[in-house]
Formats: structure tokens, C-alpha cells, sequence
């Protein structure tokens, strides 16, 4: 997390810790494992949806309600994670998380009817939503500027080896026909990673900058140290973190008229991350599969969607810090919005129905190295140090409200034209498209505080 610019009386520039150090890859990889439960949580339920019909009689309306249930969980924790984030610190607030990520899975496995099923889906949720705000702000803080990109992003990537993982787990559980509760197993599984997500938080040091802010240097030091940055840079580093702070010391609430632009940039970029339609798509895939037909089982193919989803994930991985966030997105909305049309030109009988899974492999392929390497990165980049989870907790309650209503309503509006929601998804990333070209600055590898000053933040 050095900065790469001196530090005011200082003898020259700091520098950055290597990626290799194990201290650093310890935090990022411990905090980036909440992404994969992230992940296998929320796709988990794709593979369910048969057997909760089944179970409990359910209509597509509230087939829609029990799917959507762990998303307005989500909403909650995220909009509730970002003030014991800024007090507590994003690690101390994580390991609470983990606890709920523990419960949810098996909560849900021993579920004993259908309200409890939602219940305990609903604490999950909470656990998703709150590690999704506080997650990739503690990689942020922790990480070197020139590396931010990529490193935020190993956040999404694992989310997106979680959901490869949830298909991987339902098509085994599946496999092992062990009846028409099968789909307790795929719930329960979730606990065991979540265990691990636990005992992994007990190993890594709070954020430097949280550290500083809370006015514990010598603490703040030894983590520095602890990700691979000497003490006489420490220092300099914990001296310049507590300059930027110090001249902000009445901007500790998050502001419209202080922070308006990181806040639309934030609730922008993660409201069209889900206007693209990939959750609702993820969540129905192996419906949307069996409606389109085909050769190969829906179970089958939906894994293939997620080796895709993973693939390119790394690939965006790869270009964040090299062609930069905003390039991303615009090519991204591009190839999204025609890979949605011909889908949505499959799923109404106007293509050849094998056409699905060819477009939505490519939908994913240019989603994966977007909006969806980009949101986290950018939510956690765009807000100053004494707001940053109040602010990620804006962007991530965004993302999960849109969420929460767009797979509540789509098997009822796919049931009225099963190719209207991939037009409208497809019409939602031209828009996308039209408003990043015009509004959206460049962050790659910008300081963070410089960051406040580029968003005039700091000049108000």
C-alpha cells in the first residue's frame, strides 16, 4: 500500500512491497476467500430450483421470493457493514462475517421448513453483503498502488471460482442420487470453506490506514511490516497517511455535498454491473439451459459457463492496471449488449436454440473482464480513507438491491416474454456504455489519497 510519490520530508520515494512477500499474500488471499463464498453462495441456488419447487410446492412467484431471499439479506449487510467497518476495522468486522457465512450454510442444509430455509438464506446473505463491501477495501488498503487493479480484483476473481465451484458441487451432489433432498447437501457444503475463511482472519493484521486513522501507529507499523515494507518507510508511509487524515479531521461523515462524485460513480458502476442481467442469468441458468434445449445436460453447460467466467475473469485480472477500468467497461458494454441480443433472439425461437449457450459464453466473456473485474475495484478506489467503507457500502447496497428485485421478478416477467429481460439487458449496457464514455475518470494506478484529489473531493 505504499505510496508511490514522496512523502513530504522525506529523502526520496517509498517503496512498494513485492507481491511475493508472504505477508501481503496471506492478507490478500484471506480477504479474497470471502469472495469465494461470496461467490458459491449466491450461484449455489441455480442448482436447487428444481427441488425447492418440488419441495415446497412453489408458484414462480415465490420461487422468485426464495431465490431472492439471501439478496435482500445481502442488501443488508451491505448497507449496515460499512459503519462497524470504519469503527472496528474491516478484518475485526470480517471474522464476524465468517460466522455468518457458517451459520447460512448450515442453517440451510438442516432447514426445516420453508421459513426456515429463507431465514437462514437471509443470514447468509448478510454475510455476503458484508464481505462484499468490506472485503475489497481491506485489499485496497493493504495493496500497492500499482498493483491495486489487479489485486481488488483477485476479489471477483475468487467470487467467480465460487460460482464455478457451486456448479462443480451441484453437478457432483447431483451425480451421487442421493434423493429429492439432495439439495441440502449443496447448501451445507458452504460451511466448510467458511470454517477455513475463519481461522484465516485469526492470521492477518488489521489495515495500516485503519490503524493510523485509528491513531495507532506503532500498530500500524508493525502491519506495514508485516506485508513487506521496511520500517524506516512505514514510518513515512504512517506519516503520510496521518497528514492526509489530519487535514480532514471534520470529514469523517460521509457527504452528498462533499462526496457526490465518488458516490455516483460507486452507485453507478455497480447498479449497471447488475443491469447487465448476469446474477439473474447465473441464478436461472440451468432453467434458461433446459428452455433452450440442446445436446448437452443444463448442469453441464452451466459449468462450462463458469470455466468461461473464470477464464476471463483472469484475463481482467491481467489488463486492469495495464489498459486501465474505464477502457474495460467500454468494451465490455459493447460486446455484452450484442451477446444479449442474439440470447434473447435464441430464447424467443427467432435463432436456433443451441444459439444460447454460444451467446451467453460470450456475454460472459466480455462481462468477466468488465464491469465484472472493475466494480469492486472501483467502488473501493473512488471514496477518502475515513469514509471508504461507509462509501463501498453505498456502491455494494446498489448492486444487491438491483439484485435482489431483478430475481424476484424474472421468472415472472420471463414467463410473460422469455426474451424481453436479455433485451432489456442488452438495451441497459448501451446506456452503460454511453455513460462511462462521458462521466467516468481513470484510476489505475493513482495513490489513494491523490485519488480524492482528482475527484474533488479534498478541494471541497
Amino acid at each position: 500500500m505504499a505510496v508511490v510519490t514522496e512523502a513530504a520530508g522525506s529523502d526520496g520515494p517509498m517503496n512498494e512491497p513485492s507481491l511475493l512477500h508472504p505477508g501481503l499474500l496471506a492478507c490478500i488471499a484471506t480477504a479474497a476467500l470471502a469472495g469465494l463464498l461470496f461467490g458459491f453462495d449466491t450461484a449455489v441456488i441455480s442448482g436447487t430450483t428444481e427441488s425447492l419447487r418440488a419441495q415446497y410446492a412453489l408458484s414462480d412467484v415465490w420461487l422468485g421470493v426464495t431465490v431472492s431471499s439471501a439478496l435482500w439479506g445481502t442488501l443488508v449487510g451491505a448497507l449496515g457493514a460499512g459503519i462497524p467497518g470504519d469503527r472496528f476495522g474491516s478484518r475485526n468486522t470480517l471474522r464476524i462475517l465468517a460466522l455468518f457465512y457458517i451459520a447460512g450454510g448450515l442453517g440451510c442444509g438442516l432447514a426445516w421448513n420453508w421459513e426456515s430455509l429463507v431465514f437462514f438464506r437471509m443470514i447468509a446473505g448478510l454475510a455476503v453483503g458484508g464481505s462484499s463491501v468490506l472485503a475489497p477495501v481491506y485489499i485496497a488498503e493493504v495493496s500497492p498502488p500499482a498493483k491495486r487493479g489487479r489485486l481488488v480484483a483477485s476479489f471477483q476473481f475468487m467470487v467467480i471460482f465460487g460460482i464455478l465451484a457451486a456448479y462443480l458441487s451441484n453437478a457432483i451432489i447431483a451425480s451421487l442420487a442421493l434423493g429429492a433432498e439432495d439439495w441440502r447437501w449443496k447448501f451445507g457444503v458452504s460451511a466448510l470453506p467458511a470454517l477455513l475463511f475463519l481461522l484465516l482472519l485469526l492470521r492477518i493484521p488489521n489495515s495500516p490506514r485503519w490503524l493510523v486513522a485509528r491513531g495507532r501507529i506503532e500498530e500500524a507499523v508493525r502491519a506495514l511490516g508485516r506485508v513487506g515494507i521496511g520500517e524506516a518507510d512505514a514510518r513515512r508511509e504512517t506519516e503520510t497517511i496521518g497528514a492526509s487524515l489530519a487535514v480532514r479531521t471534520d470529514r469523517s461523515r460521509l457527504s452528498w455535498g462533499r462526496h457526490r462524485k465518488p458516490i455516483l460513480l460507486a452507485v453507478m458502476v455497480a447498479g449497471f454491473n447488475q443491469l447487465s442481467g448476469i446474477n439473474a442469468l447465473l441464478y436461472y441458468l440451468n432453467d434458461i439451459f433446459a428452455h433452450a434445449g440442446g445436446s448437452l445436460s443444463p448442469d453441464v453447460q452451466a459449468i462450462i459457463i463458469g470455466v468461461v467466467n473464470a477464464i476471463f475473469t483472469a484475463v481482467g485480472m491481467a489488463l486492469i492496471d495495464r489498459i486501465g477500468r474505464r477502457t474495460l467497461l467500454l468494451i465490455g458494454s459493447l460486446g455484452m449488449a450484442s451477446c444479449l441480443v442474439a440470447a434473447g433472439l435464441a430464447m424467443g425461437a427467432m435463432l436456433p436454440g443451441w444459439v444460447v449457450l454460444p451467446a451467453l459464453i460470450g456475454f460472459i466473456a466480455f462481462f468477466a473482464p468488465s464491469t465484472g473485474a472493475v466494480i469492486w475495484v472501483y467502488i473501493s478506489e473512488v471514496f477518502p480513507t475515513s469514509v471508504r467503507g461507509r462509501g463501498s457500502a453505498v456502491g455494494a447496497s446498489t448492486h444487491w438491491g438491483l439484485d435482489a428485485v431483478i430475481a424476484a421478478t424474472f421468472p415472472a416477467i420471463a414467463a410473460i416474454s422469455v426474451s424481453l429481460p436479455f433485451f432489456f439487458f442488452a438495451a441497459m449496457m448501451l446506456v452503460q456504455f454511453i455513460v462511462v464514455l462521458s462521466y467516468f475518470p481513470e484510476t489505475k494506478g493513482v495513490p489513494l489519497e491523490e485519488m480524492e484529489r482528482r475527484l474533488g473531493v479534498a478541494l471541497e
